[in-house]
């Protein structure tokens, strides 16, 4: 093989430098948290300059491919051959790959059977969408979890964390409490063996978490299973909480701390962090073009903004960025979302219902005490007067953000809003949000995915149950409705359930973002299933969308 043969793969040669500084300077997050929580090593810290290399050479379309690729031998070894062979004139990387390392299979497309309706089609896919991995090899980045899970679908081979409250929500509809059952119990054996519940169920997702519906998850299942399953989760319960108020006693006023925000006046709110400051694992050159185009920022604060932005399940939207259209000014961990510590509130008052069923009642008023606090923060600091609606609030400036965004409505979702905040809020988004085929996520069209034109089934839920609690029922059922004639439509035309859909304009399945549109989909097929089973008219078995208006 000639030297030009070998050129190609170190296209990125220039950049090598940085990415290997970083790939070997961000052991420590790990080694602090394998101490604490056994926590094992991503693949860009057990792999080295390695890891960087690969992703520079862009082998594969996606840069999660690698990521999910499982050493053959230990990393260490693996490592010291390229040391020594990468100088030799007829290396090649890609063989050097090939040899080292078991690739992920190719998603195989799911072929439903011919004819069948909406209803049947999400249910054969539970099982098409079932894991089971309580074993995994010592290399894997794929962390192990007790009992069987379901996935998103797609190029999403693992489990996620807020993705599965809503893939949940299905599954109880079609009658799989087991399945339930199974996955609160992994979430709560991730919370014993993490302290917190990861992102996914990859190692490279440790130093992160998601929107936290954990306490959401153990209402579900207690509508099933009755009022003990507060107090058996309880210890759980706890743990994610004191994951996310870390630090909320020491941190200073007018400052942050991981998780927790203290405003001047001594008001303890909620942001979105990553514990790592480096390129995300799954996103490695993604995020190194991102920071080349950042040049008066400082990589390791823009890096850590770009975590925290997946951190927030919204990877990545206008609502963290200073210039709407420019991804390079993202500023997650500056802004105390709304969405966020609305789920706190609801978090604080699940912690005061399970501690009142645990007989703790000194516990259950201390958290309805925080939670009290919360609702009047939220009532506070994160609302817009100006513009009448929930927004998020920029710490650092001391000012709430003035966007409108669907996640405006989440303390509605969670019933901390007040009625006159829900009504004006409610006003605002039915002006400005609602789109021919559902809830459009922002109005900014800039070629994120979480921005226009998509709309994304989690965001429909939160909007019609949201509504719902404030009376805004006429409201709550246009949104709906818009958005399963979307999802119907689509079914009908391609046979399947996507991500995420747009939903002004030409509607269907939606684009933008980091990687292609994926098939599936958890939280859709769940969404979809709670909504038909909703607007369905008492008597009427609704299999489809068009059931539902031949009934009324």
């Amino acid at each position: 093989m000639t030297k030009k043969t070998v050129t190609p793969q170190w296209k990125g040669a220039l950049l090598m430098p940085l990415l290997i500084t970083g790939a070997l300077a961000t052991g420590s997050f790990y080694a602090q948290a394998a101490d604490e929580h056994q926590a094992p090593q991503p693949p860009d810290v057990l792999l080295g300059p390695l890891y960087p290399a690969v992703q520079a050479a862009k082998f594969f379309p996606d840069q999660k491919t690698f990521a999910d690729a499982v050493p053959k031998y230990d990393p260490a070894s693996i490592l010291a051959d390229w040391q020594m062979q990468k100088r030799q004139q007829n290396f090649d990387l890609r063989h050097f790959v090939d040899a080292n390392f078991t690739l992920p299979g190719k998603n195989e497309a799911y072929v439903p059977p011919a004819g069948q309706s909406l209803r049947e089609h999400i249910d054969g896919l539970w099982p098409v969408l079932t894991r089971t991995t309580d074993k995994a090899n010592q290399y894997d980045s794929l962390l192990p979890l007790p009992k069987p899970y379901v996935v998103p679908g797609g190029r999403f081979r693992e489990v996620y964390y807020w993705d599965s409250y809503f893939t949940m929500l299905g599954l109880a509809e079609s009658g799989h409490w087991d399945r339930v059952q199974d996955m609160v119990d992994n979430f709560a054996h991730e919370l014993d063996t993490y302290g917190h519940i990861p992102n996914g169920n990859r190692s490279y997702y440790l130093s992160r978490s998601q929107p936290p519906f954990f306490s959401l998850m153990v209402d579900l299942l207690a509508q099933h299973s009755g009022e003990a399953v507060y107090s058996k989760y309880l210890p759980q319960l706890q743990k994610e909480y004191q994951y996310w108020m870390a630090d909320a006693q020491s941190v200073a006023a007018g400052s942050a701390s991981k998780r927790v925000v203290k405003l001047k006046d001594g008001t303890v709110l909620n942001r979105y962090w990553d514990a790592r400051d480096v390129p995300r694992t799954e996103s490695y050159m993604d995020d190194i073009t991102t920071a080349e185009k950042a040049t008066s920022r400082n990589k390791a604060e823009l890096y850590r903004d770009l975590r925290a932005g997946a951190a927030s399940g919204w990877d990545f939207s206008s609502r963290w960025f200073d210039d709407p259209k420019n991804l390079s000014t993202i500023r997650t961990t500056d802004i105390v979302p709304v969405d966020l510590n609305a789920l706190l509130f609801h978090l604080e008052n699940t912690l005061a219902r399970a501690s009142k069923a645990a007989d703790k009642a000194s516990d259950s008023q201390r958290y309805a005490g925080m939670a009290e606090k919360r609702q009047a923060a939220i009532n506070r600091y994160l609302w817009n007067p100006e513009g009448g609606w929930y927004a998020d609030y920029d710490w650092k400036r001391s000012s709430v953000r003035t966007q409108l965004t669907a996640a405006a409505l989440f303390p509605l979702y969670m019933q901390a809003a007040s009625d006159d905040q829900a009504a004006k809020t409610a006003a605002a988004v039915e002006k400005q949000l609602v789109k021919a085929g559902g809830l459009v996520t922002t109005n900014v069209h800039n070629g994120q995915q979480w921005d226009a034109p998509n709309g994304w089934a989690p965001l429909q839920w939160v909007a019609v149950e949201g509504l719902n609690h404030y009376g805004k029922q006429t409201l709550a059922k246009d949104i709906g409705m818009r958005f399963l004639d979307n999802v119907q439509a689509t079914y009908d035309r391609e046979h399947k359930l996507v991500e995420k859909y747009v939903v002004e304009g030409t509607l269907g399945g939606g684009g933008g973002g980091e990687y292609p549109l994926q098939d599936g989909f958890g939280w859709t097929n769940g969404v979809t299933l709670k909504l038909m089973d909703m607007y369905c008219p008492k008597g009427v078995t609704c299999n489809n969308v068009g059931d539902i208006k031949k009934g009324q």
